[in-house]
């Protein structure tokens, strides 16, 4: 197995600090060490990989490497007891695809305390449909719920809903009963008309433009609406959201799209009762990581999931990178490796 070749994505380092990407043969030999070799059937492109592959040491330190921060296989080498070659596997999170060779790859490499065994009720292609961005998008609604906002508590919001994460958490509230609101942050009125309607199909209640929960006014407190919210932006959308939550409100954030500063004063939480709640999909325990997993797998997962993203190859990746950091792009896509 050591001496066998495999197709990865690999990024390089050039001359005068630009960053260039191929597709390259590798060899076993050249991942990392590791418990778990796994043959990885699919993977997916995030905007985090899009960085790494850019060449931004905030992701990725050395080069050359292989991004991609998702990816579903088969077991085909362990040196842990808790899996065995043939077993159906996925990664997510951890330092997969940062600095750790990731599953931009037919082969990945890694501890065996980051692999998750494939749920029963979910093949390897609809775990990356979900990927980072789904699991994230879970535990946005895990923690939500586990706060105690229940579906009769009114409206709820999702903010960044035509994103990955925002538009799986609507399609998972949706199932559970929650009465959704989506906030679509598109431009011109015929971008939005057109999305509108995509997330009402999808299962929002109603649709409106970001500029509606990014207020710019400067007041401290705003009308108390929102029980509960789901933020994928931050920024000063989020800060609207904070100061616009209903007493007793909670908030979930788990992404900066909108920007990573935070304007807000204490008043939300000490006259109104607001939680904020951090979620992060990295290091999350693994306990909590395989109870959210079943969940995706089972009660939470959306009718027809395989609308939610395109397939391409790893020959595709290359273009799709370009979107992403162009920020000219929609949908989750599916990379197939095999």
């Amino acid at each position: 197995m050591e001496s066998r070749s495999f197709r990865a994505l690999v990024v390089r380092e050039g001359e005068g600090g630009v960053f260039a990407r191929s597709l390259e043969e590798k060899k076993i030999e050249d991942l990392p060490e590791g418990d778990v070799l796994i043959k990885v059937h699919y993977s997916s492109v995030n905007y985090k990989d899009a960085l790494s592959a850019d060449g931004n040491r905030g992701v990725t330190r050395n080069y050359p490497h292989t991004p991609g921060i998702d990816a579903a296989g088969v077991v085909e080498e362990s040196a842990s007891g808790d899996f065995s070659p043939g077993d159906e596997v996925l990664v997510t999170g951890y330092d997969l695809g940062m600095n750790t060779s990731g599953g931009l790859a037919e082969y990945i490499r890694v501890p065996f305390s980051w692999v998750v065994k494939l749920p029963e009720g979910l093949t390897l292609r609809e775990a990356m449909i979900y990927g980072t961005a789904g699991f994230t998008a879970a535990l946005s609604v895990w923690r939500l719920t586990e706060a105690g906002v229940k579906p009769e508590v009114g409206e709820v919001l999702v903010t960044g809903a035509t994103g990955g994460v925002g538009s799986i958490a609507l399609r998972i509230l949706a199932k559970l009963g929650f009465t959704v609101v989506a906030a679509s942050g598109l431009m011109d009125e015929a971008e939005f008309a057109g999305y509108e309607k995509k997330l009402l199909e999808l299962g929002a209640a109603r649709v409106i433009p970001a500029s509606e929960v990014d207020d710019t006014s400067g007041k401290l407190l705003l009308k108390g609406v929102w029980p509960g919210a789901v933020d994928t932006v931050g920024g000063n959308i989020l800060a609207t959201v904070v100061k616009s939550a209903a007493y007793g409100g909670v908030v979930t954030t788990c992404g900066n799209a909108a920007g990573h500063e935070l304007a807000l004063n204490v008043y939300p939480f000490i006259l109104r009762g607001v939680s904020l709640l951090g979620v992060d999909s990295v290091e999350c325990p693994m306990d909590l990581r395989l109870k959210v997993w079943e969940k995706l797998a089972g009660e939470w997962k959306p009718d027809n999931l395989e609308e939610l993203s395109s397939e391409i190859t790893l020959e595709e990746v290359e273009e799709r990178i370009k979107l992403l950091l162009a920020k000219q792009s929609k949908g989750r896509a599916v990379v197939r490796i095999q």
